[in-house]
């Protein structure tokens, strides 16, 4: 199998696949990467441990800091303990929200973590526009890069009508 076909089914796996964890399975989040495809990840509980990427991954799929994955023990791991299984997406987060996987602490979580700017403009919408611009436009799930200062841009009067 050519690189470029494994590469096709890797990916599709991963994006088109919803797994529910088993019972040996559990779900982290990425805290930081280690290099040498070595991830550090936090439990629901707190705990952090190393885990590893395996092969089938490897410049085929990235991962960052603050994603999720579902992850399979290692007994004789001692610094890494983990080699994950799955690499979830924000619609594998919600299926596994709807059948009640997803863990508490992890919900808890994300909620504090929305940005206050988020919360003063869907304050200063109206309600009639929030309902259409919501359903044709949502950039919720868009990627924010953290390294650009964000600028607000509005429109003003002034120009039409000096035309």
């Amino acid at each position: 199998m050519s690189q470029a076909t494994k590469r096709k089914h890797v990916v599709k796996e991963v994006l088109e696949d919803f797994v529910i964890p088993k019972e040996n399975q559990q779900i982290v989040k990425v805290t930081g990467s280690r290099g040498n495809n070595l991830h550090e990840t936090v439990t629901a509980k707190g705990e952090l441990f190393l885990v590893s990427m395996p092969t089938k991954f490897r410049k085929n799929i990235w991962i960052k800091r603050g994603d999720y994955v579902i992850v399979d023990p290692i007994e004789e791991g001692e610094k890494v303990k983990a080699e994950i299984s799955s690499i979830l997406y924000k619609d594998h987060i919600l299926h596994l929200q709807k059948h009640n996987f997803w863990p508490e602490s992890f919900m808890a979580e994300d909620k504090t973590k929305q940005k206050p700017n988020q919360k003063n403009n869907a304050k200063e919408k109206d309600p009639e526009e929030t309902s259409e611009s919501d359903s044709d436009d949502n950039e919720d799930d868009l990627f924010v890069n953290t390294n650009r200062s964000t600028y607000q841009y509005t429109e003003s009067e002034d120009e039409e009508d000096t035309n």
